[in-house]
């Protein structure tokens, strides 16, 4: 049996076809290029039986991922993080079946991991030296300790204004780290100049097509959890999208291997925004099939300020296609939603998942989540990486003073 199943590479937009043993980023259309496997073939001799003997990590799936060659699967531990059941705050919200898929436990502290892990591999297995990339956060710390431990080097360019230990993670791991005083759209450009006069390896988001597979081991994951019985509504906080178009294209590719049910209906999907950038939101309350750039852009969760993301029309397929909605909350909200998780259930999520519960909490007032449904929200970071979102006055004691 084959390590990996993968067949080629193909442009959603004008179906042009590329080779996956190549180095390739955008189409000549201008469209980021997507993973297309050998789904028959596979089906033939992959089961969900096979993988009862596997390590718990995300390489459990790995015929369904791009790396064709074992030895150059750069790895963490990632993968399998818990779905946990949110019972005190399912019954305030209403939702008696809630859960939580909590990507905060995994390497790096976030969701970003996955996409590293696979995109990191296959630039190995391509023969990469040096990568570059723009990055709110999250994905520069990933991106850059998995490229040190594929002795890769990396140029990381993100906004002045982001957490200050993604900073720190992405300088630990020996990268060289630009800060610029903008957004992300900002570093985007700073990073493509790099890429055309130095050859750099462009890992952006959407214009490798690598990431995506590893962000849709979250899709994959969360089926095998539930015991291949999808659950009605899946939120996720979107800024450029991956994750959602990923765990989209997971479920498909289960359908089509025949572990999913064809009876079984497709989680509506919804896009969690933040009102002070809400472009697919905008997109998606107008029918549109594409966004527009989002002006003066400006969010708390830092990590869904993408003003305008390359793989927007695919976000706004997956929502279209699945009946989904897109919706945008407050940041003074999040926060206080934030501190509601931790009291009823102990958890510290990052600022992006508490939007993603507060979505949750308006559209179950609203009616779009019913009370029997079951619903899966993504926390896609740890709340500690956000330490400046908290601002909870503490009252001191001198030694000898009583409480």
């Amino acid at each position: 049996m084959k390590y990996s199943y993968v067949s080629h590479l193909y442009c959603p937009k004008c179906s042009k076809t590329y080779s996956a043993e190549e180095e390739n980023h955008l189409c000549t259309c201008g469209s980021p290029l997507l993973v297309e496997y050998n789904l028959d073939e596979l089906a033939v001799h992959f089961t969900p039986d096979v993988l009862k003997q596997r390590a718990p990590d995300l390489w459990r799936y790995h015929e369904l991922l791009p790396v064709q060659h074992k030895e150059n699967v750069v790895s963490l531990g990632e993968g399998m993080t818990p779905l946990v059941d949110f019972p005190s705050l399912g019954e305030d919200m209403g939702i008696p079946r809630l859960l939580m898929k909590d990507e905060g436990v995994i390497p790096t502290g976030a969701f970003k991991a996955r996409g590293a892990a696979v995109g990191v591999s296959k630039a190995k297995e391509l023969g990469v030296k040096e990568l570059a990339m723009p990055t709110n956060g999250n994905a520069g710390a990933a991106w850059s300790l998995y490229a040190a431990r594929a002795q890769m080097s990396s140029t990381i360019i993100m906004p002045i204004d982001a957490p200050s230990i993604t900073r720190n993670e992405c300088a630990l791991s020996g990268a060289n780290l630009f800060l610029v005083n903008g957004l992300i759209s900002d570093a985007g450009k700073i990073v493509a100049e790099a890429v055309k006069e130095k050859g750099l390896y462009d890992v952006s988001t959407l214009k490798e097509p690598y990431r995506i597979e590893g962000k849709k081991t979250m899709g994959i994951e969360l089926a095998e959890q539930l015991n291949w019985q999808l659950p009605d509504v899946i939120l996720y906080p979107t800024g450029g999208g991956v994750g959602l178009i990923g765990i989209y294209k997971a479920l498909q590719e289960l359908k089509q291997l025949g572990w999913i049910s064809a009876e079984q209906k497709m989680p509506r999907l919804a896009a969690v925004q933040s009102e002070g950038c809400a472009p697919i939101v905008d997109a998606w309350k107008k029918g549109e099939k594409e966004s527009s750039f989002f002006e003066n852009s400006e969010t708390i969760a830092f990590g869904i300020n993408v003003p305008k993301a390359i793989g927007d029309f695919l976000v706004l397929d997956a929502i279209y296609e699945t009946n989904g909605c897109a919706i945008a909350v407050k940041d003074e909200e999040l926060l206080e939603e934030q501190e509601r998780i931790a009291r009823f259930e102990g958890s510290f999520v990052c600022p992006e998942g508490a939007a993603a519960f507060l979505a949750a909490r308006k559209l179950r007032e609203d009616g779009w989540i019913k009370e029997e449904e079951q619903v899966v929200v993504l926390n896609t970071g740890a709340g500690i990486k956000y330490p400046d979102t908290v601002d909870i006055e503490v009252p001191t004691l001198e030694p000898g003073d009583s409480i």
